[in-house]
């Protein structure tokens, strides 16, 4: 997201379904009903004319979306393996989660950008990074975590299919909001593209049931 635009990162992490049932195939051996493959179309489609024509094209920041798809498909099968027999619930397991990273990340961390702030001096690398900087990650990891929270509370809430829909939604809600907020420019093909890929993926969900 520092490399494009945030409307574009999303409209290329709607094609996380392409990529699940790619690795669940090729990693799990599991095989899909034909509408299931057939939803795929639409959600390959709407990204490729979304990033054909989009005006803030970037190559690492469209390699960076993919690279996320492929992270977060990697991420729902490994945990699905964690949990599957075990006795920790969902929103525990994601707790386990952010603290193992905490402690996996924190070295690499202080690794790469602790030698700009040691040469910089503090105070000077405040400076330069702004003096918001930490309230806006604070506020950041701690709406992140409260995303990733109610996403584990409401599936357990509510039917799959409730769940496909209002995560349909989000992608929307996200693509609109980034639009109207930050100003990115937007061409009708590109606004054309996203809403096929979007509902591609809600094609998906349902021909996933």
């Amino acid at each position: 997201m520092s490399k494009v635009a945030v409307s574009f990162t999303h409209i290329i992490k709607s094609g996380e379904p392409a990529f699940s049932v790619l690795i669940s195939s090729l990693f799990l051996g599991e095989t899909f009903p034909l509408p299931v493959y057939l939803s795929l179309v639409p959600i390959i489609g709407g990204c490729a004319l979304a990033a054909v024509t989009e005006l803030n094209f970037n190559l690492t920041g469209f390699m960076g979306a993919m690279i996320s798809n492929l992270a977060f498909v990697f991420r729902n099968i490994f945990s699905k393996k964690g949990m599957k027999g075990k006795s920790v619930g969902g929103m525990n397991y994601y707790g386990c989660l952010s603290m193992m990273s905490l402690l996996i990340l924190t070295p690499f961390a202080i690794a790469m950008e602790g030698p700009q702030v040691w040469a910089l001096g503090w105070q000077n690398a405040v400076s330069q990074i702004g003096p918001n900087f930490v309230w806006w990650v604070v506020a950041q990891s701690v709406f992140y975590h409260l995303y990733n929270q109610v996403s584990y509370m409401s599936l357990n809430e509510i039917s799959p299919l409730t769940f496909s829909i209002g995560n349909t939604m989000k992608r929307i809600c996200v693509i609109v909001s980034s639009i109207i907020i930050f100003q990115n420019p937007i061409q009708p093909v590109n606004a054309l593209g996203a809403a096929i890929a979007i509902f591609g993926t809600f094609l998906y969900s349902q021909a996933k049931q």
